[in-house]
């Protein structure tokens, strides 16, 4: 049993803010089982592990006793979330939400207790609620707090369109906290207008408003962008094992930590401060550190067995010289109609030239995650990842964006 300020802790654990502090704690003196809440809209059908930052911290809501909303966004996925956006996001279709919520679900609970999760649609209540329901919504904000959104406000100041309906997306995000009298809602930090909004429209119906907590937006393998599958920085949990340990591994020392404060559940709060300062003192390797991490995450969406196999594969390729352990990662940006491996040879600085290149793949000398390379006009076209060899000694960790 957790006392009042364990189970504190461990809810501000990697939090960025929590609106209203004290608000939560009033909460959890008065012993209530609170309600959290968090939603997804289903526009893509995967998930990366950085969608599972806000996942993570439901799962500790439910450690610690709590009833988790997994709210799937099937009526906000058709409007489409116009948070970040330059430009009006075109929305999604009935099918194609309903699609991708499926395999949401399947993923999800790789993390999440089922039995201990409260699965909504928000079409339940808004399908049925009809036009003169959402106008009811929509006279309870004014186009000049909306304005106050930095992302509108600045569409707005550039004279670039707002389409009306993308107003509509905060009401109908807060009105889902009405419709779960929610307690607390979940989100990252690009979501906390559209949770106060929540906050707001719970008081004009007369309930207790949510607390609000963010979460950061991870940031993904490049350790600079946010994680992103266009950016070809993520690391996927439909992924192989190898690949999830591999991809966790290639993070730099210092992203490391913060990976672990918003990812594991296996190394706690006290352990974490503990382990910071043996590494800031010389007594900790942070690449042990970060096998462990990585044989977690691989373990949490691969399996144990796969996940130790995986560990294995690695210390096998580190010991025999195969793979080293650290390696130099270069960035190269995709040109149109992709790039050329004897020019990706050149550009990581493995070879002077590319006719230089084109010797090396000829000699057998080229690999790519130890496969030989045998094809000169071998070409890329997609964002990727992987490790490029020349030679037993020379290697570069590659990723094209």
């Amino acid at each position: 049993m957790s006392t009042l300020q364990e189970s504190l802790d461990l809810i501000a654990r990697g939090a960025e803010e929590i609106l209203k502090l004290e608000e939560l704690e009033a909460r959890l003196k008065a012993g209530k089982t609170l309600r959290v809440k968090a939603g997804f809209d289903p526009t893509a059908p995967d998930l990366h592990i950085g969608h599972t930052v806000l996942i993570n911290k439901m799962r500790q809501f439910q450690m610690l006793g709590h009833q988790v909303i997994f709210l799937i966004g099937d009526f906000t996925g058709m409007i489409g979330d116009p948070t970040g956006r330059n430009i009006t996001r075109k929305p999604l279709t009935r099918e194609d939400v309903k699609e991708n919520a499926i395999t949401y679900q399947e993923q999800v609970f790789k993390i999440l207790d089922p039995k201990l999760t409260e699965v909504r649609f928000n079409s339940e209540w808004f399908d049925t609620m009809g036009a003169s329901g959402l106008i009811k919504i929509a006279g309870k904000y004014t186009v000049a707090r909306m304005l106050e959104r930095d992302d509108f406000n600045r569409r707005f100041k550039g004279e670039q369109p707002i389409a009306v309906h993308e107003f509509l997306y905060p009401l109908v995000q807060g009105y889902d906290s009405v419709a779960l009298n929610a307690d607390v809602e979940l989100g990252g930090t690009d979501q906390k207008f559209n949770l106060l909004v929540g906050r707001s429209l719970q008081a004009d119906y007369g309930q207790a408003p949510q607390i609000v907590l963010t979460t950061p937006l991870l940031e993904g393998t490049d350790g600079v962008n946010k994680m992103s599958k266009s950016l070809g920085n993520y690391i996927g949990i439909n992924e192989p094992a190898s690949e999830i340990f591999g991809k966790t591994m290639s993070i730099s020392d210092d992203l490391m930590w913060r990976y672990i404060e918003l990812l594991s559940f296996n190394i706690g709060t006290a352990e974490l401060k503990n382990l910071r300062a043996d590494a800031a003192a010389g007594q900790l390797n942070p690449r042990d550190l970060k096998i462990r991490l990585a044989q977690e995450i691989a373990e949490r969406f691969a399996g144990r067995e796969a996940a130790a196999a995986a560990v294995e594969a690695w210390h096998k390729r580190v010991q025999d010289g195969v793979i080293p352990a650290d390696i130099e990662q270069v960035e190269i940006e995709l040109a149109e109609g992709g790039i050329r491996i004897t020019q990706l040879l050149k550009q990581s600085g493995l070879t002077p030239s590319t006719g230089e290149a084109m010797r090396k793949i000829a000699e057998n000398g080229v690999r790519i995650d130890g496969e030989v390379v045998s094809d000169k006009d071998l070409c890329f076209t997609q964002a990727t990842e992987f490790v490029l060899q020349l030679g037993k000694r020379h290697f570069r960790r590659v990723k094209l964006s």
